[in-house]
């Protein structure tokens, strides 16, 4: 774990240093012109000699001209137009994993800043990458212990992990969203996050270790990485998305 973490800063570390943006925002202007004056005098309508006189039914109303019609208003009177608030960005993190075909139901954490080994009872999610539902990466890893990633461990080690293609994983997020994937590769014996970095679009990545920690017999450095893509979203109750987490450190 620690070889694959030392990995990880080296790949994390320059591309934090270049992110950044400038926005800009286009005023239009709205132009006026004075619309053409309209009216003029009538001229008298020339008189018809007929064979006998109509009736007299008194004068005939005088028309009164139409009036000039004038800008509507200067720009300069015009109400400036109201303000329409920026909606803030979606900050919301993922709070907790479930792959109910697995067993899983692990509260997620934060990873600490210099992580050298992570903790026990969580998973963790990785702070540089992307969140569920934001159209990234999202990567949770834990260890494979008992109540932890295991089961994604064994079942990994049947079939190179076919049986878990098209299973279900449920992130929630602090939002109380909870985002639906689906599970569709299974990568063993990973020795680097290439398949995350390199991947396009929005999935969510399950990684858990081949074996025991440095320093024990057996140790590889090798991880076992899941990869799912999202299908869904629905709100969560806040009580689902907001497990009560008791991260602590591995004995």
């Amino acid at each position: 774990m620690r070889r694959l973490i030392a990995w990880l800063l080296s790949r994390l570390l320059p591309a934090a240093l270049i992110a950044g943006g400038v926005a800009m925002l286009v005023a239009g202007l709205l132009a006026w012109t004075d619309p053409a004056i309209i009216g003029s005098a009538a001229s008298p309508a020339p008189s018809l000699a007929l064979a006998s006189p109509i009736p007299s039914f008194g004068p005939l109303p005088t028309l009164q001209p139409i009036p000039s019609v004038g800008p509507a208003s200067s720009p300069s009177a015009m109400p400036a137009p109201s303000t329409v608030p920026t909606p803030s960005p979606r900050t919301a993190v993922a709070t907790r994993v479930v792959v109910p075909a697995l067993g899983i139901d692990l509260p997620v954490v934060r990873a600490p800043t210099n992580e050298s080994f992570p903790y026990c009872d969580v998973a963790e999610y990785l702070p540089a990458l992307s969140q569920p539902g934001l159209g990234g990466q999202t990567f949770l890893y834990a260890h494979a212990r008992d109540g932890m990633f295991l089961p994604i461990l064994t079942a990994s080690q049947v079939n190179d992990g076919k049986a878990m293609v098209g299973m279900v994983v449920q992130a929630y997020t602090s939002d109380d969203m909870v985002f639906l994937y689906q599970i569709t590769d299974v990568y063993r014996h990973q020795d680097s996050l290439d398949t995350v970095f390199n991947a396009t679009g929005e999935n969510l990545f399950l990684q858990t270790s081949e074996g025991p920690p440095p320093g024990y017999v057996g140790h590889t450095g090798l991880v076992t990485i899941v990869r799912a893509e999202p299908i869904s979203s629905a709100p969560a109750t806040h009580a689902d998305a907001h497990p009560v987490a008791k991260p602590r450190v591995c004995a």
